[in-house]
């Protein structure tokens, strides 16, 4: 090998040599090439909050409150079936007149409309052909009993008479009892049918307008008004498979409605379902209620409440201590870093540190207090003046 080939692969050898120890000759460490680890920084806790005065927000001890276990249920105002009466026009025909309309109070005979019908003139042909078979029938029997008291005739042609007045009378008192049916009097007939409310109440449903047809034959209902008495509703209700075993017939339950919030109505159970949904798994549950101020009416949504027999105890608080935000109850407690156990009183945290808690809250109590179905135990220090704290943590 030549001088000057040596030379050369003496120099590649020092770059690669080189290239391998870096520029100082030393080994190069392959974790100090790595990138540095990642820090994960926790976000801050939304319902931690910090005051600069914690003495300005005393607290309170949720005390304890023993009360019935109860089962909460939604439903809908419903009419009274018993007390509700179809109003249906005995003659058909085309209505000209209507004197009232849906959701109407209407009393006991009030004229509610009037029909044109065809009924009218044959029931009238009908009475004057009974009043003038009666007359000639009744004429016949004078003149025999004129006869047979001279012996000019035998007593069978008498019977003969009498019996052909018995059966035009008859005639006559049906054809009259017709005329009464369809409303019409006898001695001044008009040219329509008028048709009156069989009982006082509210029009709940309306089945005819001007110019429809009524009547069983030509209209598609037979109902052309429903009248319901709703100084006494049903409240139907949905009750879980699961809980049917905390109701009971007889038994009475609360009535809350959503546009009477501060009202509370009393009402019995007087129905559950022996058929259950097979899609909700859920039972019809009627309970009868008084409505004498017809402040419920039909189809609004209530709440029902049942009582158990057995005692369940809750905790209570002040019902300022509750906050209501966002559609929820909230409680304000000293923070310890974690939520405490219920029933757990948690050690005091950060001077001026409180979490906000998320409760389920009850009835109001005597007091001031409201109940606490759950969230928080009974000794359960909260701020007794949430609003309070939450306006100040706002500013």
């Amino acid at each position: 090998m030549s001088a000057t080939a040596v030379r050369t692969a003496a120099t590649l050898a020092c770059l690669v040599l080189g290239a391998a120890t870096g520029c100082n000759g030393k080994p190069s460490d392959p974790k100090s090439e790595e990138p540095p680890s990642a820090t994960v920084q926790p976000d801050a806790d939304p319902s931690l909050v910090e005051v600069k005065n914690p003495a300005a927000f005393p607290l309170f001890a949720a005390t304890s409150y023993a009360a019935p276990s109860s089962l909460k249920v939604t439903g809908t105002v419903n009419p009274d079936v018993s007390r509700t009466i179809p109003v249906i026009s005995i003659a058909s025909g085309r209505v000209v007149a209507i004197h009232a309309r849906l959701g109407d109070y209407v009393k006991k005979g009030q004229l509610l409309m009037e029909v044109q019908s065809t009924d009218v003139s044959g029931a009238f042909s009908t009475y004057l052909k009974a009043v003038n078979d009666e007359r000639l029938t009744k004429i016949q029997l004078d003149r025999a009993k004129l006869l047979l008291d001279k012996g000019a005739i035998p007593t069978s042609q008498l019977e003969v008479a009498q019996n052909a007045e018995d059966d035009t009378m008859s005639e006559l008192v049906a054809a009259e009892q017709q005329l009464r049916l369809l409303g019409v009097d006898k001695d001044h007939p008009g040219e329509t049918v008028k048709v009156y409310s069989p009982a006082s109440g509210t029009i709940v449903a309306q089945n005819v307008t001007n110019a429809a047809a009524a009547g069983v034959t030509y209209s598609g209902s037979a109902s052309a008004f429903t009248i319901a008495d709703l100084s006494h509703v049903w409240i139907v209700c949905d009750v879980y498979e699961n809980d049917l075993a905390q109701v009971g017939l007889g038994e009475k339950a609360e009535i809350r409605l959503a546009g009477y919030p501060s009202r509370v109505f009393s009402g019995v159970i007087s129905d559950i379902g022996a058929i259950l949904d097979p899609t909700l798994r859920t039972a019809k549950v009627r309970i009868e209620v008084e409505n004498p101020a017809m402040l419920m009416r039909v189809g609004m949504f209530a709440t029902a409440t049942f009582f158990g027999k057995t005692q369940q105890t809750h905790a209570a608080v002040p019902a300022a201590a509750i906050l209501h935000l966002h559609d929820r109850d909230w409680v304000y407690i000293p923070a310890a870093g974690a939520i405490p156990a219920a029933g757990a009183i948690p050690a005091v945290g950060a001077a001026g540190s409180f979490r906000r808690v998320a409760v389920v809250g009850g009835d109001m109590l005597p007091g001031g207090l409201q109940e606490i179905e759950s969230g928080i135990g009974v000794g359960q220090p909260v701020v007794s003046n949430a609003l309070t704290l939450q306006n100040t943590v706002d500013q």
